[in-house]
């Protein structure tokens, strides 16, 4: 049984190739190239509208020498957003269920805002281990604790997105698997269930939207605090 639960999480392959890289180009295919042509369609302007608000609320807080991070981060949330929401679909596999790729994601994005910090302003990056007004003797603790703290945010930015997701699809797998399994026992009970895994849908269906959002916002975080 639990071989079964956690089947769904296995990387999918067909005769051998792993088809996780086809599952991540997939999401860019389904965002057409505008043209002169399509100029009033409805999905077009969706898309334009979308993209201009989330770059307008994400660029809100951030410098003016910030701006320039708003195509890969724009890029990285149509990403995750089209990856975490295809996986819900039937006979699907979601990359971002796998800690692997979101941590491959999320250390290099990380390492750049760092970098940049170092860079632009290394005093000031320097300081956040060590804030004004420390006493003496809590110096070498506030140091390691801070330096710990900064290193742990790209492993909770993988983790939080991968126990998320993975958490959401563990459970719909059990309560669909309820369903038709209590429903020549009582009718009633499955028809309950089945509306319960209806919610869970909606749900999940918000996670797979707000951890998207969220990754991108607390990487947008980092950068606002080394620019």
């Amino acid at each position: 049984m639990m071989m079964n639960l956690f089947d769904q999480f296995a990387p999918a392959t067909l005769l051998n190739i792993s088809l996780i890289p086809l599952a991540m180009l997939l999401p860019w295919l389904l965002f057409p190239t505008p043209t002169l042509q399509w100029k009033h369609n409805r999905l077009q302007t969706f898309q334009n509208w979308f993209l201009t608000t989330f770059t307008k609320q994400l660029l809100l807080p951030l410098n003016t020498s910030a701006h320039k991070w708003a195509f890969l981060f724009t890029s990285l949330l149509i990403f995750l957003l089209t990856m975490n929401l295809l996986g819900l679909l039937p006979y699907t596999f979601t990359p971002t269920t796998q800690l692997s790729i979101n941590l491959g994601l999320a250390i290099p994005l990380w390492l750049a805002t760092v970098l940049v910090g170092f860079r632009n302003q290394f005093t000031h990056s320097l300081a956040h281990f060590l804030p004004e007004g420390t006493p003496t003797p809590l110096i070498p603790a506030l140091i390691v604790i801070e330096t710990i703290s900064l290193f742990i945010r790209p492993l909770a930015l993988g983790v939080r997105l991968t126990a998320n997701l993975t958490a959401g699809h563990l459970l719909i797998h059990l309560v669909s698997s309820a369903v038709p399994a209590i429903f020549f026992l009582s009718p009633a009970t499955s028809l309950v269930t089945f509306m319960v895994l209806t919610l869970l849908m909606i749900l999940e269906l918000m996670v797979a939207m707000i951890q998207a959002y969220v990754f991108v916002l607390l990487l947008s975080l980092y950068l606002q605090e080394n620019t």
